[in-house]
């Protein structure tokens, strides 16, 4: 057996103890700081109305009395979990939101035209897990990485694979924000895609609204439109641009001074995604584009961060991807005094610190616009090396 093998053997068992570790870490964290994973209740309450006939927009659960806020067909899906007690529920997260981790690294790596392997799938995984807004959707049991899983599975597909579309129509019947990408679709001249994911959106809606006729004229007509039901918008929680200038303003409504810049922002990332060379680049753009301009992008929305990774060490920029890493791990925004109404009165210095993600959004857009190098401009795969078959360890 030669040194290689023996090496490589080695890194090959490394990789998935490092991942148990990593995860038995977190266990023993949540297990120490007993979290009450606030936002799965919250999905379970969503459940128990719908399965009980209650009204689902009336309730407020959990210390910090949280209310429903996503559309009826969400509520539907989240049925299953009223059948759970609490202590199970949060068990199913957690080992749900693990699977989905793994799910969105390997999609992850297929964006940026990677082969995901087994060490770097599991290494990748272990150090993902730590990002903090990946750390933040398993505290608060959210479904973050269900939806950017469901996102980026649906155009990581074949080119005519059947039904391409409508996943992204799911993701936003379940959750709005997910709906920029049908506009991606349009803009990357994939109609018949936009089409089928319009279609699958209406779906959701029809299906909400006979579960919940009454809720879903509410939602529709009303909740929607009611930012502030979801949270406070000048938090340093919320990572958007209107989160920022809030801040910036010392405003907690900033009004015209958020929603001009908020639509030209839109309207650039959109132009960038629809002059994009590369694929890759064209998903990023929207889904950075779309935390910046909703009017609230929780810090655990930021998922997205792992294909930003992704596709920037298979590009090469090993600089730019250790500042990512950096920006989602440092936690500056909780570093800030952040407690009553302080995030209103930050002094400048520390207004950076506040809002890391929404800065780094528009540094992509902004790189984004400079002139290309001439280069590469092709969506191929990026070219995986590997050893030759004869240094390769047998099974």
């Amino acid at each position: 057996m030669t040194e290689r093998t023996v090496a490589l053997r080695s890194h090959t068992a490394a990789a998935p103890a490092l991942l148990a570790a990593s995860f038995l870490a977190l266990a023993v964290l949540f297990a120490h700081l007993r979290l009450p994973m606030p936002d799965a209740l919250v999905y379970r309450a969503e459940g128990a109305a719908v399965l009980h006939g209650r009204d689902l927009y009336g309730f407020a659960v959990t210390a910090g009395r949280l209310p429903a806020t996503y559309p009826p067909f969400a509520a539907v899906l989240f049925v299953p979990t009223a059948l759970l007690p609490a202590p199970v529920l949060k068990l199913v997260f957690l080992a749900g939101n693990a699977l989905l981790l793994g799910k969105l690294v390997q999609l992850s790596a297929r964006l940026a035209g990677r082969a995901a392997g087994w060490p770097l799938l599991c290494t990748a995984t272990a150090l993902a897990l730590w990002c903090e807004p990946v750390f933040q959707t398993f505290r608060y049991g959210q479904i973050n990485l269900a939806l950017a899983c469901l996102v980026l599975w649906d155009l990581t597909r074949p080119p005519g694979a059947r039904g391409r579309g409508a996943a992204i129509g799911l993701a936003a019947g379940i959750k709005l924000t997910p709906g920029l990408f049908v506009v991606h679709l349009l803009l990357r001249g994939r109609g018949r895609e936009a089409a089928t994911a319009t279609a699958a959106f209406a779906a959701t809606v029809v299906v909400g609204l006979l579960a919940q006729p009454g809720a879903s004229v509410a939602y529709w007509t009303r909740h929607v439109f009611e930012t502030d039901r979801v949270g406070k918008l000048w938090i340093v929680d919320n990572q958007s641009l209107q989160g920022l200038i809030a801040r910036l303003l010392r405003d907690p409504e900033p009004g015209l001074a958020w929603l001009l810049p908020d639509l030209a922002v839109a309207a650039a990332g959109l132009w960038l995604v629809r002059r994009a060379p590369r694929e890759r680049w064209a998903v990023l753009l929207t889904a950075f584009t779309a935390l910046l301009v909703s009017p609230i992008s929780w810090s655990h929305h930021w998922v997205w961060c792992v294909p930003l990774a992704a596709v920037l060490l298979a590009e090469g920029h090993r600089v730019a991807a250790a500042l990512t890493a950096l920006c989602f791990t440092a936690r500056t925004l909780w570093l800030v005094p952040h407690a009553g109404e302080l995030d209103l009165r930050l002094p400048w210095w520390q207004q950076p610190l506040a809002s890391p993600y929404v800065l780094l959004g528009l540094a992509l857009l902004a790189a984004a616009a400079l002139p290309r190098r001439p280069g590469r401009t092709r969506d191929d795969p990026v070219p995986v090396s590997l050893p030759p078959p004869a240094a390769r360890p047998r099974p």
